[in-house]
């Protein structure tokens, strides 16, 4: 037969679901296993966004909508932009899509032409290269360390651009590091852009759930007139809401980009599902009581995780400011050996640690860190001093 498509077969499997699966399957066979690998929040869609979609489905609200979304939701969501991140959206300008993956699909079909290149800060989300590649793309990554909270400086992201760079992704708060984006940084950033009439696109999916008041969240869209036109903000309700499974994310942009998304998305998928779109509006209109009680409970996971993992020998991690994930330098650890298997990345740590004492983690060489694991305390207390007991007595053995 004749070979698939070149393209397509250069993007690698999504090594957090793999891994997630894996863990689910050792589960699911009895397998006394922890899990930090996930990437939704454990607790339940709340109940009156539940009800909103029982509801929609009784009254038969279940045929074809606009392609973009039906225009009740895209009012709440234009809505939600003005009072809580100063921006002014109108619904022809946002496109409701099947989460926030398949939003920044379409924004790199939209912008992306073959050979263009894109900037990412690292740590990054490991889909966005991938991502990137599927159109064509060129990824440029600007490595940052833990001097600056695993920032990228003006500097470094203005050396990454050439006459090809099309965009800067910006992740804030960041999948895997937990880093916020002070204002300050983001003006450096946006004076970047524009000054070299490139596009931002923004990934705002975590934004509310940020737990350090001297860094709040804050669109980079907002910073002024000329930074909006080129930014696309990227945001949904799976991670502040718990709906990970509804699957709904959108995309606010210009008038013209979001056109382009649409007409990509009226030929990929249509509309998203009916029913999901009314529980996107009860979330709106539902208050962000849910999201301040989830919160909370995550910054007691925090604390809890955080100050187990630094009292490890070996492990260094800073406190992350948003998200629910700690991003951990195993780089003390590497070159030694344990059960007679050398430990030469964060992939060897993972999967000893998976064999032998039985806890999932996510290696981080696919966000760009070979030496780095990430750990979710998007689960039970019970569970994380349970695992953070197996890692310290595995990491005790290390020698």
């Amino acid at each position: 037969m004749k070979p698939l498509s070149t393209k397509a077969l250069q993007v690698k499997e999504s090594s957090t679901l793999a891994i997630t699966a894996k863990a689910k399957a050792m589960k699911e066979a009895g397998e006394n296993l922890i899990a930090f690998t996930a990437g939704e929040p454990d607790f339940d869609t709340p109940e009156h966004i539940k009800q909103a979609a029982f509801d929609a489905a009784k009254e038969g609200f279940t045929k074809y909508t606009a392609t973009t979304g039906i225009v009740e939701l895209r009012r709440a969501i234009c809505k939600k932009l003005k009072n809580d991140n100063g921006l002014t959206y109108f619904p022809s300008q946002i496109v409701v899509s099947n989460g926030a993956k398949h939003a920044l699909s379409n924004i790199f079909t939209a912008l992306i032409n073959d050979g263009d290149e894109v900037v990412f800060p690292a740590p990054y989300w490991l889909t966005y290269p991938e991502l990137a590649s599927v159109v064509g793309g060129v990824s440029k990554i600007v490595m940052t360390d833990k001097s600056t909270g695993y920032k990228p400086t003006a500097d470094q992201i203005k050396a990454a651009i050439t006459d090809k760079t099309k965009a800067i992704l910006i992740n804030s708060p960041n999948n895997p590091s937990g880093a916020v984006f002070s204002q300050s940084e983001l003006d450096a950033i946006a004076r970047i852009a524009i000054d070299n009439d490139l596009y931002v696109i923004s990934d705002e999916i975590y934004e509310y759930l940020v737990y350090n008041d001297k860094t709040p969240h804050i669109s980079i869209a907002s910073l002024g007139p000329e930074i909006y036109e080129r930014t696309i903000v990227v945001n949904g309700y799976s991670k502040s809401f718990s709906m990970t499974g509804w699957r709904v994310g959108y995309t606010a942009s210009n008038q013209q980009i979001a056109g382009v998304i649409g007409n990509i998305q009226s030929h990929q998928t249509s509309n998203i599902n009916t029913l999901t779109q009314k529980a996107a509006i009860a979330a709106e209109a539902g208050g962000r009581q849910c999201v301040t009680d989830m919160c909370r409970e995550f910054v007691k996971r925090r604390d809890m995780m955080y100050d187990l993992v630094t009292s490890i020998p070996g492990l260094d991690a800073l406190k992350p400011d948003g998200a629910f994930y700690i991003f951990i330098d195993i780089s003390a650890l590497r070159g030694k050996s344990a059960y007679d298997r050398p430990i030469k990345d964060g992939a060897d740590f993972a999967d000893l640690l998976l064999d032998k004492h039985k806890v999932a983690i996510v290696p981080c060489a696919d966000f760009g860190y070979e030496n780095h694991i990430r750990l979710s305390y998007a689960t039970s207390e019970a569970d994380i001093i349970e695992g953070m007991a197996r890692i310290k007595a595995f990491v005790a053995e290390i020698k």
